[in-house]
């Protein structure tokens, strides 16, 4: 690893691994591999440069930024899910979009690609915890909650896209828009202009820390509903007086940044600056000298001066990557110990190998589709994010 220094993060405690004690100091939700498998057998290398090469153009190869670099090396195109979800519609001519992601992310892709595309995923168990907390008949429940108090025609859904082709087609059949962490500001703004309040789901943080930071409200103007509890756990005053109602949902990686790592790292480095992305939570998104999405986190490390000190809250592959990228600066993570998107880390270079090989026999494996009326609705959702002003 290249740069000025790379501390690699302590390897988390093995009874994490195992499930047999909680970090106290994370959400629910959070569970941390500790450490990555072995690097692939380098014998795969050369199967996936020739079976790629006899797709040629038939395939086209999305890779996420929190994906392993044994497995972004074969990209033909990297970026968060905003600018993927773009690209994956921008590439009509592919017969294939292999996405190396998370379930949601190629759902999207499938519902973004016309007919005759095929989405495959190299692996199915890649899922994510946060699109997990929000299932639909959660969330139907949730606005037949404010259908009673008379307030669903005035609220305006607005759904990260980290969530369930399902969850999309609920907010395109009630008027509203997907969003990302880049255009989520946007999407509020949007929203406001056509209702009253905004049910956020599935992440509170990101919902929070843009109606907070970005659109001027105060807590006291935002919620958090809980599927797990009647009425969510709120009265119908509450209800009636947010502003924005908040899914009660998080990132299981972002979940783990405290304000104590914030505090430990500006006592150990003085001149840090600290960058997190905006599913932290609001105190540490508070204390932070920065706050962005992935694509931007990238941008403003690159554009930064050199020498200087960076203590970035995200998915460690990407830290990592960007302190391979910028050796003139000090990259550092913000957690003491390695977290990585477990579920992200599912998609590895067998399964990617297996995936194209596969393909070059004829045979379309884990292949993506989500069912007709909900991929209607869902596009009205996605085209509406779409044609939102992106902010980077």
């Amino acid at each position: 690893m290249s740069g000025l220094t790379w501390t690699e993060p302590a390897a988390s405690p093995l009874l994490y691994l195992l499930g047999q004690i909680k970090d106290s100091q994370s959400e629910r939700g959070v569970e941390c591999p500790g450490f990555l498998p072995p690097p692939s057998n380098q014998d795969l290398v050369a199967r996936a440069i020739s079976a790629k090469e006899k797709l040629g153009e038939r395939v086209f190869i999305l890779g996420h930024h929190y994906q392993r670099d044994e497995v972004i090396q074969f990209a033909d195109s990297t970026g968060d899910s905003f600018k993927l979800a773009k690209d994956a519609a921008a590439r009509p001519e592919a017969d294939y979009i292999v996405f190396c992601g998370v379930h949601f992310m190629a759902e999207s892709a499938d519902i973004l690609t016309h007919g005759d595309q095929k989405v495959i995923l190299p692996d199915l168990a890649a899922g994510c915890s946060m699109a997990d907390m929000a299932a639909i008949d959660q969330v139907e429940t949730c606005w037949s909650d404010l259908e009673k108090i008379g307030i669903a025609k005035s609220t305006v859904p607005v759904v990260y896209m980290n969530s369930t082709a399902a969850i999309k087609g609920f907010t395109g059949r009630n008027g509203g828009t997907v969003c990302t962490s880049s255009n989520a500001k946007s999407a509020m703004d949007w929203a406001f202009a056509k209702g009253e309040r905004i049910l956020f789901l599935p992440d509170q943080h990101l919902g929070r820390n843009t109606a907070v930071l970005q659109m001027g409200l105060s807590l006291s103007d935002c919620v958090v509903y809980d599927p797990y509890k009647p009425n969510g756990g709120l009265t119908d005053s509450e209800l009636l007086n947010a502003k924005v109602i908040l899914w009660k949902g998080h990132c299981s990686v972002h979940g783990r940044f405290t304000i104590n790592s914030v505090n430990d790292v500006r006592a150990k480095v003085p001149d840090v600056n600290v960058l997190v992305h905006p599913e932290c939570i609001n105190e540490v998104v508070q204390a932070a000298d920065q706050v962005g999405s992935t694509e931007s986190i990238i941008k403003i490390i690159k554009a930064a001066p050199a020498g200087s000190a960076w203590a970035v809250g995200t998915e460690l592959n990407l830290v990592r990557r960007i302190a391979q990228d910028n050796p003139d600066k000090r990259v550092m993570f913000l957690d003491k110990t390695i977290c990585y998107c477990s579920t992200m880390n599912r998609i590895d270079l067998p399964h990617l190998v297996s995936s194209l090989e596969n393909l070059v026999a004829g045979k379309v494996v884990n292949q993506i589709q989500v069912e007709a009326d909900t991929a209607k609705w869902a596009k009205i959702a996605l085209d509406q994010m779409l044609a939102l002003p992106a902010k980077i």
